[in-house]
């Protein structure tokens, strides 16, 4: 009987070179420095193994090589990846407190979510007075893009071939109010550019509103959205302005403790 599979690695030796590579990381961790020699003692491996696994990282920049004593040291790489981490873990620092105070101004639930792989990545979220019992915890999910006014919000940070290839060929519909063509959804995140902020109603699901407003670096870069939500039923237009006026000004306030700094002719 014929293997189709034949020659193709299985999938716990694949399993096995990355928890060697996150080996070897640790092993630099701790060690400062290490030579192929020292790096296959620590893991009992052949040093042809322990070479493989070296290239691999330093192809990736996340090991590099001392030219003078031939040996590897930790990479600028993982201080990008610790770098994204650590903004990630400022902006959720920083916008508690106000999100906090938000969820007392409005009575219903705050979230904050960032750009990540296509869709909003919920980092942090406060429930309200009003939605204590009934809101959804949506810490660490990922959301749509095109169907949320968190998504919309981190999109107006994009070009628009950049929001092209974020969100992919294909927009999904979750409810018949869900823009499903790209042509609409640029035209309302240019709105959201002009307007500085993103009101979605029912696109994500029948009976779902939110209000979001971006939350800027010190570059002006829009890093994270920061969204009011609640039912629709609550959010009559007076409601809708009254957050909208709320959300614009916390994040005005988190993007200042960021570093940025509004420009006169913006206000």
């Amino acid at each position: 009987m014929s293997n189709n599979n034949a020659g193709a690695p299985s999938r716990p030796s694949a399993v096995q070179s990355v928890d060697r590579a996150i080996s070897v990381l640790e092993v630099l961790a701790h060690a400062g420095q290490a030579g192929v020699t020292e790096i296959a003692a620590e893991l009992g491996v052949h040093k042809s193994t322990a070479f493989r696994l070296v290239s691999a990282l330093e192809a990736r920049e996340l090991v590099e090589q001392d030219s003078d004593r031939g040996k590897y040291r930790l990479g600028l790489g993982i201080l990008r990846l610790a770098g994204a981490t650590t903004a990630r873990l400022d902006v959720v620092q920083e916008a508690r407190p106000k999100a906090r105070t938000l969820a007392i101004e409005t009575g219903e639930t705050v979230n904050i979510a960032v750009l990540s792989e296509g869709a909003a990545l919920y980092l942090d979220q406060v429930a309200g007075s009003s939605s204590v019992q009934s809101s959804h915890n949506w810490v660490g999910q990922r959301i749509p893009l095109h169907a949320t006014s968190n998504g919309k919000t981190l999109l107006s940070g994009l070009t628009d071939d950049q929001i092209r290839r974020e969100t992919g060929r294909k927009l999904a519909a979750y409810t018949p109010k869900t823009v499903t063509d790209h042509t609409t959804l640029l035209a309302e995140v240019a709105e959201v550019r002009a307007d500085g902020y993103s009101v979605v109603s029912d696109e994500l699901e029948i009976g779902l509103t939110a209000v979001a407003a971006p939350l800027r670096n010190a570059h002006g870069d829009v890093v994270a959205s920061l969204s009011v939500s609640g039912p629709t039923f609550r959010f009559d237009a007076d409601k809708v302005d009254a957050a909208r006026k709320h959300v614009v000004a916390a994040a005005e306030e988190i993007s200042a403790r960021l570093g940025w700094r509004l420009s006169p002719g913006s206000a």
